[in-house]
C-alpha cells in the first residue's frame, strides 16, 4: 500500500515561544510628546507637566527668570531714554515692543505659528502709533484704532473655515494681542517724564522680582524698589517726590504682566517674548494715567 504523504504543516518552522517577562519589552518612544508623561498600559489618561505638578501639590507657575529680566531691563531702559530725546526717538523701543507683545501672546496661549494673528495685532499698534502722532499724541486714537481692530479681527475669523470652537479662540487671542500691542502705545501718549519714570520703574521691579527669593518677599521688594526708583528719577524731573507713586503704580501693572507671563508651565520661548514685553505693555497705562494725574 502506498504510504501517506505528510502534509505541509508538518515542514512549517516551529512558532516562537512566548516572551516569559512582557514587561521588559521597550516602550514605544514618548519624544513626540514632550508634555507628556509616559504611555500606561493600565489604561490611564496621560498628563502634561502642569497637571502632574497640580496632582503633587506642586505650583504649575514657573517665573521667567533673571535673564528676560535683564533684557525687560534693558528694554525699559531704552524707553525711558528715548523718551528723553523726543517722540520719533521713543518710536523705535516702542516698536520693538509692540511687535515682542504680539509674538508673545500667541505663543502664551499655545497658537504656534499664528502669523496672520501676529501680524494683526502689529499692524494694529503700527497704526494706533501713527494715529497718535498724526492726532498730536491724543489717548483717543488709541480707542479709535483698537475699536477699528476688533471689528476687523472679527470680521476675518467670520471668513474663517476652521471649526467654530477654535475660530473663537482664535478671535480672542487676536483681539487679546492687538489689543495689548495697541494699548502699548500709551508710551507715546504719555509725558516724557512720566514715561522716563515709569520704565526705569519697571526694569528695576522686573530684575528684583527675579531674585531668589520667596514670593511674597520679592514683590514687596520690587515694589519698594521701583517706589525708590520713580523718587530718584522723579527728583530729576517735575514729579518730584510724587514720581515714587508712579514707579510703584508702574511696578504693580508690570508684575501683573510677569505673572501671566509665567502661567502653567510656560515654554522658554515664552519667556523671552511674553515674559519680556508684557510687563512693559502692562504697565503703559499705569504710566498715561498717573503721569497725567500727578503732573
Amino acid at each position: 500500500q502506498p504510504q501517506a504523504q505528510p502534509s505541509p504543516e508538518a515542514y512549517a518552522p516551529p512558532a516562537p515561544a512566548p516572551d516569559p517577562n512582557p514587561a521588559s519589552t521597550p516602550a514605544p518612544s514618548t519624544a513626540a510628546d514632550p508634555g507628556y508623561g509616559p504611555a500606561t498600559v493600565a489604561g490611564n489618561t496621560r498628563i502634561t507637566d502642569a497637571q502632574r505638578a497640580r496632582a503633587e501639590g506642586r505650583s504649575p507657575i514657573i517665573d521667567p527668570g533673571m535673564q528676560p529680566a535683564g533684557l525687560t531691563a534693558l528694554l525699559g531702559l531704552l524707553l525711558s531714554g528715548a523718551a528723553a530725546l523726543g517722540t520719533y526717538a521713543l518710536l523705535v523701543p516702542l516698536v520693538v515692543l509692540q511687535a515682542v507683545t504680539a509674538a508673545g501672546w500667541f505663543r502664551l496661549n499655545g497658537m504656534w505659528p499664528a502669523r496672520q494673528g501676529i501680524a494683526l495685532g502689529f499692524l494694529g499698534a503700527l497704526a494706533a502709533d501713527a494715529a497718535l502722532l498724526v492726532s498730536d499724541r491724543s489717548p483717543a486714537a488709541i480707542l479709535g484704532t483698537l475699536g477699528v481692530w476688533v471689528l476687523l479681527s472679527l470680521v476675518l475669523q467670520l471668513r474663517s473655515h476652521a471649526d467654530p470652537d477654535e475660530r473663537m479662540y482664535g478671535l480672542m487671542a487676536t483681539i487679546a494681542a492687538a489689543a495689548l500691542a495697541v494699548v502699548a502705545g500709551g508710551y507715546l501718549a504719555a509725558d516724557a517724564d512720566a514715561v522716563a519714570v515709569g520704565g526705569i520703574a519697571v526694569a528695576v521691579a522686573a530684575v528684583a522680582r527675579a531674585l531668589p527669593l520667596p514670593t511674597p518677599a520679592s514683590v514687596v521688594v520690587a515694589l519698594l524698589a521701583a517706589a525708590g526708583a520713580g523718587i530718584a528719577v522723579g527728583s530729576m524731573t517735575d514729579f518730584g517726590a510724587s514720581g515714587a507713586l508712579l514707579g510703584a503704580g508702574a511696578a504693580v501693572c508690570a508684575l501683573i504682566g510677569l505673572r501671566v507671563a509665567a502661567y502653567d508651565y510656560p515654554s522658554r520661548f515664552v519667556h523671552f517674548t511674553a515674559g519680556v514685553a508684557l510687563p512693559l505693555a502692562a504697565a503703559a497705562p499705569a504710566v498715561y494715567v498717573l503721569g497725567r494725574a500727578l503732573a
